[in-house]
């Protein structure tokens, strides 16, 4: 919300129509096509992914910006503001059941289908096969037709540990800056949200390198199996929500140095922060059961 007042704006706003989802849904296509057609050897596919990347957060932008004109002038009551809170709810609510199927199927696949594969009658088909979680031991991590090739996983340790405390850090400096907001202390809330985007930054590098580290060293890729896909497709989902999350939390600060938002509205920064801390649970998952388990 911005600086206004609830008291000065109407009883309810509703925005003209928008070009912004049909433009975000184009966006995004072309992002899709490009990766999938250049993980299918197409070099054209990296460029058209670099192009839909780049529409999107044009469109972001803009879209944004919008948002913010119509708040700081007064169009947004205390009606949309409540609102606000259950769409961002609500979208979190999305998210949680997004990442849930996502977990579901690492444990169906560790807990049900590698058993299965692993009994009498499929041992007399492949009696070289190994039913043990790549993680759980050593020498299961390639298969006796070689359509899989062997790979070494990624343990906790240094790097996706580095990461853990990055976001628990940016956990803590977030709600720092929110109670300095509410406090009045403006400046002190600037410069907590400009470390927690930094941490945030910092996490995506880090995980960049990661994924570096598990293509050249340990021969882990996409392709390596189960774990192989369920751990990038965690793994990389999550870093995307990271990504946007900190395209959040940036917005929300150019926006606090612009004297946006008051300590009595400011659910720009409180929804944000919301976000924020659903991306550092879901990653606390993410850390236990693909790294350590």
């Amino acid at each position: 919300m911005s600086s206004t007042t609830h008291g000065k704006a109407p009883y309810y706003f509703v925005p003209p129509p928008s070009r912004h989802p049909v433009l975000t849904a184009l966006g995004f296509f072309a992002m899709v096509v490009g990766a999938s057609q250049w993980i299918n050897g197409a070099n054209w596919g990296k460029w058209l992914l670099l192009g839909g990347f780049l529409w999107w957060l044009y469109v972001l932008y803009a879209w944004f910006s919008d948002a913010i004109h119509e708040s700081e002038s007064g169009l947004y009551s205390r009606k949309i503001d409540i609102g606000y809170r259950w769409s961002m709810s609500w979208f979190i609510f999305s998210e949680v059941m997004f990442f849930g199927a996502f977990f579901t199927a690492l444990w169906w696949a560790r807990s049900h289908s590698l058993p299965e594969l692993g009994n009498l009658e499929n041992a007399l088909l492949w009696p070289d096969f190994k039913a043990v979680w790549p993680s759980s031991a050593a020498g299961a991590t390639g298969s006796p037709a070689g359509t899989v090739e062997p790979f070494q996983t990624m343990g906790p340790f240094w790097l996706p540990t580095i990461n853990t405390a990055l976001l628990l850090t940016s956990g803590v400096t977030l709600t720092i800056a929110h109670h300095a907001l509410v406090a009045g202390k403006r400046s002190r809330c600037i410069a907590f949200m400009w470390i927690t985007v930094l941490l945030g930054l910092t996490f995506l590098f880090v995980q960049g390198y990661e994924y570096m580290h598990a293509y050249r060293d340990l021969n882990l890729k996409l392709s390596s199996g189960a774990y192989g896909s369920t751990f990038f497709m965690l793994t990389g989902f999550h870093g995307v929500h990271v990504f946007i999350g900190m395209l959040m939390l940036l917005f929300i600060t150019l926006r606090l140095m612009r004297g946006h938002f008051t300590p009595q509205q400011h659910f720009g920064l409180e929804g944000a922060a919301w976000y924020w801390h659903f991306v550092d649970v879901v990653w606390l998952g993410l850390y236990i059961l693909v790294y350590w388990m």
